[in-house]
């Protein structure tokens, strides 16, 4: 497929010029400069590129077909009516007419800006909901050396509308920006906390200039998932996520008291001391004690026994939980040997990190605030933990907590999964990044 200007074909657009007759330059004419090197900001972009070199257009199709493709809209229409898409079209001299529909994959979006946003579809739906007040040509990664044209109106986006795969798109797998991210430092260091959700849904772990799912599905989520409808609600539970005593009261009990044992004992903790341990100390609260405060000598009330009790039962129970947890986490390679989950503060700076990114996304804060966030993130995992698989096994046990309830669903495979790709990929940040 031989693909030249537009409209006729697709690929870049250049125009026709003839070779000058070679000559030998003067001896003092000094020798042009090569044009600077074009590097890519991510395997997406080298594979359109290796495959426009080679006038591959299948497996450049497949490519974006495997990829998000995003394209500008009105932030204003998004926020009146976030249900319908209000794309902004472009200008090009090189296409008759001069409008296009400018789409981008991943590395190659700018900056996130307040006044400018993005939302972003899969390569089909382009030839679906084209209308013909659309612009003609769709163009891929405007003036960058791997951009094409592609005719938008049937038939000629038969073309390239056949390619799809959608549900790639998902894949999980360790994408990194080459450049245009860090790959270390500090910053580096946080954003690999939040790799567990970030891999998860196929986008590059150290985006640190985040689009993710686009303006309007980054809004819908933390509407959904979290509440947060504004700046000021997103600032909450960042900082919320971010507070070193913020975990579940109850499950760091029951994990720092197994601490201690561990401490004063050695090493390994058996099961059965431990839940006695649990009943001995949460008796020994309930009978109330005497403290000094700026006030004077005070003693705090006694709890009533069967209120004591059934706390005693409830934090014995979960007791039975993490060690379940844990035994499968050692079948499926997420704990060595008799090693155990130290605390589960890693499950809110991991989605610490992630929250710092999707506030970002979603024009709720500025680069610098996202990012002095993704850094805390990093600084306080160091405090709590002494290596990547010690924070992973935190972070799993914190989510599995929260939302599997022993049943080993989705919740939990999801992150054997992601665990087993972070800890064995090339390129992973658990691997290249040093925790501390």
């Amino acid at each position: 497929m031989s693909f030249g200007p537009p409209p006729a074909g697709f690929g870049p657009a250049t125009p026709p010029h003839s070779t000058p007759p070679v000559s030998t330059p003067p001896a003092s004419t000094p020798p042009a400069s090569a044009p600077p090197v074009w590097t890519p900001p991510s395997s997406i972009e080298q594979a359109l590129l290796e495959a426009k070199s080679r006038e591959d257009w299948p497996a450049y199709f497949e490519t974006l077909a495997d990829s998000r493709l995003y394209f500008e809209i009105r932030r204003d229409g998004a926020d009146a009516e976030p249900g319908r898409i209000h794309p902004v079209f472009g200008h090009d001299p090189r296409v008759a007419g001069g409008r296009i529909w400018a789409v981008y994959t991943e590395g190659m979006l700018p900056v996130p800006d307040p006044h400018r946003v993005f939302d972003w579809q899969s390569l089909g739906w382009f030839a679906q909901v084209w209308a013909p007040t659309d612009p003609a040509m769709i163009v891929v990664n405007p003036g960058s050396p791997c951009e094409a044209f592609l005719p938008s109106a049937p038939p000629h986006s038969a073309a390239w509308s056949q390619h799809k795969a959608e549900a790639a798109l998902n894949r999980v797998r360790v994408r990194a920006l080459r450049f245009g991210g860090p790959l270390e430092g500090p910053v580096a260091q946080g954003l690999a906390c939040g790799a567990p959700l970030v891999v998860r849904y196929g986008f590059a772990w150290n985006a640190m200039a985040y689009h993710g799912n686009g303006y309007p599905g980054e809004r819908q989520s933390l509407r959904e998932w979290w509440g947060v409808t504004s700046r000021e609600e997103w600032q909450v539970q960042q900082r919320a996520l971010l507070d070193p005593d913020g975990a579940n009261p109850v499950w760091e009990f029951a994990l720092g008291l197994r601490r201690t044992i561990a401490r004063d004992f050695g090493g390994h903790v058996d099961t059965a001391y431990w839940r006695d341990a649990v009943a001995r100390v949460l008796r020994g609260r309930a009978e109330g004690e005497t403290v000094i405060t700026p006030d004077g000598v005070t003693s705090t009330p006694t709890v009533p026994e069967a209120e004591t009790e059934a706390r005693i039962k409830g934090v014995q129970h979960l007791v039975g939980r993490i060690t379940r947890y844990e035994a499968r986490f050692r079948a499926d390679g997420i704990l060595d040997g008799n090693r155990f989950v130290s605390s589960v503060d890693a499950w809110n700076f991991g989605r610490a990190s992630a929250m710092a990114r999707w506030g970002l996304g979603a024009r709720y804060c500025s680069l610098p605030e996202a990012e002095s966030a993704v850094i805390e993130a990093g600084r306080a995992s160091a405090r709590s933990y002494k290596s990547w698989q010690d924070f992973a096994a935190g972070y799993i046990l914190g989510r599995c907590l929260h939302f599997d309830d022993e049943e080993f669903g989705s919740w939990y495979t999801d992150m054997v999964e992601v665990h087993g790709i972070l800890m064995s990929e090339p390129g992973s940040p658990w691997l290249t990044v040093p925790f501390k």
